[in-house]
């Protein structure tokens, strides 16, 4: 069983930084895409279409075909309930999985002890835990509107130490806020950033977003791509480019 340091580091090559979200509703585009790029990206993220769609299986089929898994289903209930669903993903064999980080402290908590119990018991590989802090499809406005006052940052900011306190891996956020989190919990803490756009991509329905050069030069660990991959005539060459950008930032 990795240990926790190991699962944490951050990632050498681009390539293994770079999750393709596989947002479909089909098991068949599910199956060409994976082939496809499998050995080519680092995780494939399966979200809560995929998962509604196919379940399990989804999850499955990507494992056997030699893509890890990023499940992305921001588990939000009461503790217990939580860390039991945590448990059955670490069970599913997941390299990644989230939860809520306004679920509380207790809730991730709970949820850290029972994964890591069940991993020395069966035993299993212990999975990379993240909580998600503020979706990038929001913005301070819509945060005002749920009651939550003052800048995005800081509710980001507030919910990564929560995190880190909790004994979580690392969170899910915006590029736009990784200075800020770094600062709150150090560089060893993941950070995993949806809202990635080309430069000559479309924004669709993410407010705070990056291009993937920008990204990584924020001090991103991993990035999610999803519409500029499944949208593109050639989705390998799409994410050739997807490096392309990272690799500058890093050159």
């Amino acid at each position: 069983m990795a240990s926790t340091l190991e699962l944490v580091r951050t990632p050498i090559s681009m390539r293994d930084r770079l999750i393709v979200a596989l947002d479909v509703d089909d098991l068949q585009r599910v199956t060409a895409l994976v082939r496809l790029l499998a050995g080519k990206v680092g995780m494939f993220k399966v979200g809560k279409q995929l998962f509604t769609h196919a379940g399990p299986q989804a999850v499955k089929l990507i494992r056997e075909m030699g893509g890890e898994v990023f499940l992305d289903l921001k588990f939000h209930d009461i503790p217990t309930t939580v860390a039991k669903a945590a448990v059955e993903a670490t069970r599913l064999g997941v390299k990644m999985f989230n939860v809520h980080a306004s679920g509380s402290l207790e809730m991730m908590r709970l949820t850290v002890r029972e994964v890591q119990r069940v991993c020395r018991q069966e035993p299993l590989r212990r999975p990379i835990m993240l909580a998600v802090t503020v979706l990038t499809s929001l913005n301070k406005s819509d945060l005002e509107r749920v009651g939550v006052g003052g800048e995005v940052i800081d509710q980001v900011v507030r919910l990564a130490l929560l995190s880190r306190e909790a004994g979580m891996d690392g969170v899910v956020a915006s590029p736009h806020e990784v200075a800020g989190i770094r600062g709150a919990c150090g560089r060893r803490f993941v950070i995993v950033t949806p809202g990635i756009r080309l430069q000559k991509g479309k924004r669709n329905d993410q407010k705070r977003i990056m291009t993937p050069e920008d990204a990584v030069r924020a001090g991103v660990d991993y990035i999610v791509v999803g519409r500029p991959v499944l949208e593109a005539k050639d989705p390998l060459e799409a994410v050739r480019e997807l490096i392309a950008e990272m690799e500058r930032a890093a050159g």
